[in-house]
């Protein structure tokens, strides 16, 4: 059975890291505009697990602790994250995130599209004070794969949302390439070799994929006051992930749910759907999905010389397994 771990307890060999970073949300705040305070105090001061910044210096710290670009480059990392949420609430329509009321419904789409332009303006000022032009790509790379991913992902059919190879891709693109690029350019700031470098960043990639799974698997199995948001939210928005996936290939009940997706009626059959999958084999498929990408993360974290960082990588990754929220 997988162990959770406290992740005040991971995140010690970077602690004082990880306030800077919170230094400069600080000093981000203090900077904008009276009428942006609301807006950003809402985003930042009660933000979630941190895990960008925390993996960006703990990927750096794996190596030589340089803070004067280490800590902007995890501040951007999730400052860049943060923008992402805000801009989904708004495609998605959603009125919640992390239990409270989701910026667009607090002040409109218009606010929201222009705070999340806001972070990603901020981010990109962040990373290029780095003076890093490689991390400066990386950032620009991700952003692109990222963006198109999400496009695509908007322009697809329904038959290819319910493919696993499709959803691969998409979370590869839309959730793993952020902690891979905080991954690899905390190595490349940490002044790796350009091992260590691919090494860390295959660790955050399939710790990315990984994190995703588990965070589909929660939008069925987690408590609502925990999640901050509907059980089955995803599936009843019309946006299937692994478990639906699985569930429409593999048991009798998914015809009537792939037929409800395509044709986007029945509400009944996408509850009885919501109702039906926790209760089913594949929530432990995709436990067993998600523990082979761990494996993997934790197989490319040994290509780095052990120290408390990698160590605290390697609990990191058991931490996302066992994670409740």
């Amino acid at each position: 059975m997988t162990k959770a771990i406290d992740l005040s307890t991971i995140y010690g060999p970077v602690c004082e890291g990880m306030a800077r970073v919170e230094d400069i949300f600080g000093k981000l705040r203090g900077m904008a505009r009276q009428d942006l305070l609301p807006l950003l105090g809402h985003t930042l001061q009660y933000g979630g697990k941190r895990l960008r910044p925390a993996l960006t210096l703990l990927s750096g710290s794996s190596f030589e602790y340089q803070p004067h670009t280490l800590h902007p480059m995890a501040a951007a990392m999730e400052l860049f994250h943060t923008a992402t949420l805000v801009h989904d609430d708004i495609v998605d329509a959603s009125s919640l995130r992390r239990g409270r009321a989701t910026i667009n419904s607090e002040w409109g789409d218009g606010a929201a599209v222009l705070l999340g332009d806001f972070f990603f303006a901020h981010s990109a000022r962040l990373v290029a004070s780095t003076g890093n032009l490689r991390v400066i790509n990386l950032f620009a790379d991700m952003l692109m794969a990222i963006s198109s991913s999400e496009l695509s992902q908007n322009l697809s059919t329904m038959e290819q949302r319910l493919e696993y190879d499709h959803y691969i891709d998409w979370i590869g693109a839309k959730t793993a390439s952020l902690f891979a690029t905080a991954t690899e350019s905390g190595a490349v700031l940490g002044g790796a070799e350009e091992e260590g470098i691919q090494a860390l960043k295959a660790y955050g990639h399939s710790f990315g994929l990984a994190f995703q799974i588990v965070d589909d698997i929660l939008d069925f199995v987690g408590q609502e006051h925990d999640m901050g948001k509907p059980v089955g939210a995803d599936l009843l928005q019309g946006h299937p992930t692994l478990p639906t996936i699985l569930f429409v290939a593999g048991h009798p009940q998914g015809a009537d749910l792939r037929r409800t997706l395509a044709d986007g009626g029945d509400v009944d059959v996408v509850k009885k759907a919501v109702a039906l999958i926790p209760g089913t084999d594949v929530i432990t498929e995709c436990r067993s999905i998600a523990h082979g990408f761990v494996e993997q993360a934790l197989k490319a974290i040994n290509a780095v010389p052990p120290c408390p960082s990698t160590q605290a990588l390697t609990d990191l990754a058991t931490y996302i397994l066992a994670r409740s929220r």
